[in-house]
């Protein structure tokens, strides 16, 4: 006779950051259900990381313009997406924001302290524009249009997250919840029949949910300029006329604040109050996506093309010395069933 399944959880390390998975499963499944989970992640890397030197990705960002690559089926799901965001967007979310990434040190090319200079910033932001790239899904046939640099790091965790899902559910796994940096997504019930409730960190206070949703059958993905910014002190930035970058916060002791979060319109980190937003979505991958192309949109832009595409989202705004909530009807719903 089989042992019965009961909760587990499983934990490890891709993608730059950890991952887990509560579960339910007999315990003589969790050795073969955690090394395929980090399989599945493995994967996403060596496709889409460019921290890897040898990933898809990187290959495809160092290649020769005009060249063509017929991308693994993985990857040309995420850029599929990606790139109709972007058009739904009008580029405040574009997948080849790399070159901005890079010099405003979010990117593999290393951290730095100073915002960067006008002439460098310039010739960053020509190389980002989505509409360069020429992708054909049918095929999973893309052209090196010269300098193009995609970067999926808004993207990545949220597919990787639904990677490991759909293979848990092909392993006849029904009940779990999946969690890579901070993204997750849930199906199936506890072994008590509770569903899986998520607490949505209010921004600077990890012991105050702003939020609490039951996941049932959906994602939720996080996008937020508290975690990761540089401050620059005494020094005014010279680039980008009055753009983002030249409005950026000021943080104490008038040092100016950058936040990893970059505009790719404008070229700079944000600055428009937002400080972070929350959008649920039956797929990890949307929801990631979403959540980065409504904290560019900001509070206005962002409240309104949520509304119009029905989305569940929340937006927390700074206001004055605090932080005020809004929420969007589909999101309102979410925390009724909690």
């Amino acid at each position: 006779m089989s042992a019965p399944a009961a909760l587990h959880e499983l934990r490890g390390l891709s993608m730059g950051t950890t991952w887990s998975v509560k579960l339910v499963a007999p315990v003589s499944a969790l050795i073969g259900l955690e090394r395929g989970i980090q399989a599945r992640l493995a994967e996403v890397v060596a496709q889409m990381s460019t921290w890897q030197a040898d990933s898809d990705i990187s290959r495809y960002n160092r290649a020769a313009a005009g060249s063509a690559h017929i991308l693994p089926a993985p990857f040309a799901e995420v850029l599929h997406a990606a790139l109709a965001l972007a058009a739904d967007t009008d580029g405040a979310y574009d997948p080849t924001i790399g070159p901005l990434a890079d010099l405003w040190g979010f990117g593999p090319a290393g951290a730095r302290t100073q915002a960067p200079a006008t002439a460098p910033l310039a010739q960053a932001r020509e190389r980002v524009d989505w509409r360069r790239l020429r992708f054909d899904p049918a095929t999973r046939e893309l052209s090196q249009p010269g300098g193009a640099y995609l970067d999926f790091s808004s993207i990545a965790k949220g597919y990787g997250v639904d990677r490991v899902g759909d293979w848990l559910l092909a392993q006849g796994v029904a009940d779990w919840l999946v969690e890579v940096g901070g993204e997750l997504r849930a199906h199936g019930r506890k072994p008590d029949g509770s569903a899986w409730r998520i607490a949505v960190e209010r921004p600077g206070r990890e012991d105050e949910a702003a939020a609490v949703i039951a996941l049932d059958g959906l994602a939720i993905a996080t996008s937020g300029d508290y975690r990761r910014y540089f401050e620059q002190s005494g020094v005014e930035p010279s680039n980008c006329g009055r753009s983002g970058a030249e409005r950026a916060g000021t943080a104490a002791g008038g040092a100016r604040r950058y936040s990893h979060t970059l505009d790719p319109r404008t070229g700079a980190p944000i600055d428009n109050a937002v400080a972070s937003v929350t959008v649920l979505h039956e797929r990890c991958m949307h929801a990631d996506a979403l959540a980065t192309a409504l904290t560019v949109l900001g509070a206005r832009a962002g409240l309104a093309y949520a509304n119009r595409r029905q989305l569940a989202a929340l937006f927390v705004l700074r206001e004055g010395d605090g932080f005020v909530a809004r929420t969007t009807p589909g999101f309102v719903a979410r925390q009724r069933s909690a």
